[in-house]
């Protein structure tokens, strides 16, 4: 067993119940998990690991509860833009990436994130060009020490078939479901407080049949891992789910079987009328991303409703 004494920090902020602040303050932790905080006077004396942070403010890490790695390299296209057109615009573009491309971008998003406090990410990765794969985000997560919920993404709905990305960067429900099985068995950590985790998560209403939506619920629920996908993010998105599937994005949610505490949604900006209830009701958590919605125009997410009503609300760079 390993042990880490904090100590003397300026103050440490708990963020606790109650918020307390410790001038001073300092923490002991045991293989990862910490067992005390408080003033540093209190604390062990020895540890097999001492750091004085006399000087420093210690918060708790950050929590990154949506991403998408890859986009780090192509963040500077289409700045005026909205959801569609941008999407459009890039879905060529980021076609030609190469496995090494997903490795870099994974590498730049993580550094940024560690050096803006942030210990923890998820990121959703939805296209795999050039025989790109999961584990070319995995491992650079491994070796640089950030905890990691690689989200398997996935697009079936082709331009052919009425979807919004090109045939180009889509893939078959078949290939997506064995991928998936694949990377949940040589990835996925269920133990408390693991590095690496695997979300399933298929990426949007108008990229994804209904039948792999539903299919991807049924495999993730059989080996335990989390669901996650973008919903209810801009009025095109709602449009289009009326035409396509007859209904608004949080019913056509539910008859995939996309409710539950084991499913986030990201962006979640036009949740409609009654929306905010459902999503109490159902148990489901939002990842809310300002700046993405912002740069898109896609509209302000209704977060004090959605905080008031119980739901569960992370932040997200996207």
């Amino acid at each position: 067993m390993t042990t880490l004494l904090v100590r003397n920090a300026t103050v440490l902020a708990t963020m606790d119940e109650v918020r307390r602040e410790i001038p001073g303050g300092g923490f002991f932790a045991r293989d990862g998990w910490i067992e005390r905080v408080g003033p540093s006077a209190e604390l062990p004396e020895t540890a097999d690991e001492i750091l004085d942070l006399a000087g420093h403010v210690v918060i708790p890490g950050l929590i990154n509860t949506h991403h998408h790695f890859y986009q780090t390299l192509t963040r500077a296209i289409a700045q005026d833009a909205a959801l569609f057109p941008w999407l459009q615009t890039l879905y060529p573009i980021w076609a030609r990436l190469t496995p090494d491309d997903i490795r870099v971008s994974t590498q730049v998003a993580l550094l940024e994130m560690a050096l803006a406090g942030c210990t923890t990410s998820s990121d959703h990765l939805y296209l795999f060009p050039n025989g790109s794969r999961l584990e070319d985000e995995i491992e650079p997560a491994k070796d640089l020490g950030m905890r990691f919920h690689a989200a398997r993404g996935s697009m079936s709905l082709g331009e052919s078939a009425g979807g919004l990305p090109p045939d180009s960067v889509v893939d078959t429900e078949e290939a997506i479901l064995a991928d998936s099985q694949r990377v949940i068995e040589a990835f996925h950590d269920p133990a408390p407080g693991a590095m690496t985790r695997v979300v399933l998560a298929p990426c949007s209403p108008f990229s994804v049949t209904r039948d792999l939506m539903r299919e991807s619920a049924v495999l993730a629920r059989e080996y335990g891992v989390t669901l996650h996908t973008h919903l209810a993010e801009t009025i095109d998105e709602e449009r289009f789910c009326v035409e396509m599937f007859g209904m608004p994005p949080l019913p056509y949610a539910e008859e995939v079987g996309w409710t539950g505490d084991d499913v986030w949604f990201a962006h979640m900006v036009h949740p409609g009328v009654g929306g905010i209830k459902w999503m109490a009701r159902h148990g489901c958590g939002v990842a809310h991303c300002p700046a993405s919605n912002m740069r898109l125009g896609s509209g302000i997410a209704p977060v004090v409703g959605y905080r008031a009503a119980g739901v569960n609300v992370g932040l997200g760079v996207d």
